[in-house]
C-alpha cells in the first residue's frame, strides 16, 4: 500500500511511503475526545460509481486492500450500523472477535472483544440469518444484534423482534419512521459512540441528511460495472461537503479517507 495523501495523521507516514499495519491503522484512528458520538461510513463503489455487482452484492466489486480496511474498520469499531435489506442481501451474521491484538486492546481499555451490529429497520424485522444465528452478546464469542426501530412497526412486530435478540436488544427511535439521532444517542448512550455504517445506499443517505455523518471511508476499486446498478447513497438528500484526509493506493485500488470540514 502506497500512502498518496495524508492530512488525518501526518507523523503516521509521508506521502509516496509503504504503509506498514500500524501506520494504516493510525491512518485511520476514532479522533480523541470529541465527548460525542462519532459516524462513519464505509462504502465501495466502481469507477463508474457502481455500488455492487450485476448480482446486487458488495462482495463481487471487492479487493485484496478494500477487504483488509473493511475488516480494520471493523475492528476499531463499537458498533456496525446497517439496513436490514442490506443486512439481508449481503447474508450478515454476528461480528467476530477484532483480529491480531485487537481484541484484547479493546478489552484493556473497557470495551467489548467484538463489535455489535445494530440493524435498522422500520418494520423491526430482524433478517434471518442473524435471528437464527446462536451466540453473542456479553461474553459470547461473537457480537450482540441490536434492532434499531420506531413506533410503526407495531407491537406485535416490536415484541417478536425482542423475543428473537433479547428484551433490552432493541431500540424503539421515533414514531412514523427511524429518529436517526435519537438512535446514534441511544448507542453512545449505551457505551457504542465509534458507529461505522456500512449501508446500504439508502441508509446512508438518510443518515447524512440528517447531518449525522462525521466521515465516508470510501473504496474505488479498478473496475466499470456498467448496467444499472445504485451509488452509494440514494434516496434523501444530502447536500454535505466533505473534505479529503487520507488516500492510499494498492494495486490499482484507491482507498480513500473523507470528513466534514472542521471535523
Amino acid at each position: 500500500m502506497r500512502l498518496l495523501l495524508n492530512d488525518a495523521l501526518p507523523e503516521a507516514a509521508a506521502p509516496g511511503e509503504r504503509l506498514d499495519a500500524a501506520a494504516l491503522e493510525g491512518l485511520y484512528a476514532y479522533p480523541g475526545g470529541a465527548g460525542r458520538p462519532w459516524v462513519r461510513a464505509n462504502m465501495v463503489a466502481t469507477l463508474d460509481g457502481a455500488a455492487a455487482g450485476g448480482d446486487g452484492r458488495t462482495g463481487t466489486i471487492n479487493t485484496p486492500a478494500d477487504r483488509l480496511v473493511y475488516t480494520l474498520l471493523r475492528d476499531l469499531a463499537d458498533v456496525v450500523l446497517v439496513g436490514a435489506g442490506t443486512a439481508r442481501v449481503e447474508g450478515y451474521r454476528r461480528t467476530r472477535p477484532r483480529t491480531g491484538d485487537r481484541a484484547a486492546r479493546a478489552v484493556a481499555e473497557g470495551r467489548a472483544a467484538c463489535p455489535e451490529l445494530a440493524v435498522v429497520s422500520r418494520t423491526a424485522a430482524v433478517p434471518p440469518l442473524l435471528a437464527a444465528d446462536p451466540g453473542g452478546g456479553s461474553g459470547g464469542d461473537r457480537g450482540g444484534v441490536l434492532m434499531v426501530t420506531c413506533g410503526a412497526a407495531g407491537a406485535e412486530a416490536i415484541g417478536l423482534a425482542r423475543r428473537s435478540l433479547g428484551a433490552d436488544r432493541v431500540l424503539v427511535s421515533g414514531g412514523d419512521s427511524v429518529d436517526l439521532p435519537a438512535a446514534v444517542g441511544a448507542l453512545a448512550a449505551r457505551g457504542l459512540p465509534r458507529i461505522l455504517c456500512e449501508g446500504g445506499p439508502r441508509l446512508l443517505a438518510d443518515v447524512a441528511a440528517a447531518g449525522l455523518l462525521d466521515e465516508l471511508c470510501l473504496t474505488v476499486v479498478p473496475a466499470l460495472a456498467g448496467g444499472a446498478e445504485q451509488r452509494i447513497a440514494v434516496g434523501a438528500v444530502a447536500d454535505r461537503p466533505f473534505a479529503p484526509r487520507v488516500l492510499i493506493e494498492s494495486e490499482g485500488t484507491l482507498l480513500q479517507r473523507w470528513t466534514r470540514p472542521g471535523a
